[in-house]
């Protein structure tokens, strides 16, 4: 059954959302190999290049197994750049959860409000547009000039980074819901609230998951990034930074890992899933 039919059975059924139940158990276990074979493809094409660099230029470079061994001594309390590996990540989580969690309920509100009011939409979006064509560091010295250093700028940056994603995203998942759901709904007696959370959002759902997906990444790319030009003296992106003066490039690679490792773990237990879900519900065959 396509995502249309789903939808059209659902209306004309009257039930406020679709109920299919996802396969979680194929799910789960395809998307576990996917992580496995694509982390495996990763650490041997690192091993290769760090053995390559080290004879041919004698560099530096860090292996996996070093890297490894160095990441399990810092689990386990061992100290990078002043402090442990789990204070780094609790710090640049905050700035990021912060920055993100106020460019979700931004850029939803602002998304939903431009994709239902059409009379606002080509004027607001390009707006929109233009926020998303400035580079997440362009907005380094505007950051500075309003919040001066410190914690304030670097949610700013994520913020101005994140949002605009979400806002389009979700205004163009509203435009995208055939107008005859939204009329079959009022006729059937729902209320412009009921509307919202029965038809217009389930409707519009992947998109907006698309939204935040994209914003997601922005937002963690730009934060590493602001940790290292507004001199955050902890975070992960701080300890890479620091790393260069006191060549500890392990150390730095540590960090990376971590970066990989969360950005990952969001996107795969957490967006794959819910977009999974998502898609059952509406009666899509294809899995994510």
């Amino acid at each position: 059954m396509g995502r249309k039919e789903a939808m059209d059975k659902a209306l004309k059924d009257g039930r406020s959302h679709f109920e299919f139940r996802p396969e979680t158990r194929k799910f789960l276990l395809s998307n576990s190999l996917n992580i496995a074979v694509g982390i495996a493809l990763v650490i041997a094409v690192w091993w290769i290049l760090a053995e390559a660099m080290i004879y041919t230029r004698g560099a530096l470079f860090p292996t996996p197994p070093e890297t490894f061994s160095a990441l399990w001594s810092a689990l386990n309390g061992a100290e990078l750049n002043g402090e442990t590996i789990y204070y780094h990540t609790g710090s640049s989580m905050l700035r990021w959860g912060i920055g993100y969690a106020i460019a979700l309920i931004i850029g939803i509100a602002v998304g939903i409000s431009f994709g239902t009011l059409s009379r606002i939409y080509d004027t607001g979006m390009v707006s929109v547009y233009v926020i998303q064509m400035i580079p997440g560091l362009a907005w380094v010295p505007i950051a500075m000039l309003i919040f001066g250093l410190g914690e304030s700028a670097t949610i700013f940056i994520i913020l101005m980074t994140a949002m605009p994603p979400i806002i389009i995203n979700t205004a163009g998942g509203i435009r995208q819901v055939p107008p005859v759901y939204t009329r079959v709904a009022l006729m059937s007696g729902k209320d412009k609230i009921s509307l919202f959370t029965s038809v217009l959002i389930p409707a519009a759902s992947l998109s907006i998951i698309d939204g935040m997906r994209i914003g997601l990444a922005n937002g963690w790319r730009v934060l590493i990034a602001a940790e290292m030009v507004l001199g955050a003296m902890v975070g992960l992106g701080a300890t890479i930074y620091d790393s260069r003066y006191s060549l500890d490039f392990v150390s730095a690679f540590i960090c990376i890992i971590v970066i990989c490792f969360i950005g990952l773990a969001i996107e795969k237990m957490f967006f794959a899933g819910l977009e999974n879900m998502v898609r059952n519900r509406l009666g899509l065959d294809k899995e994510v």
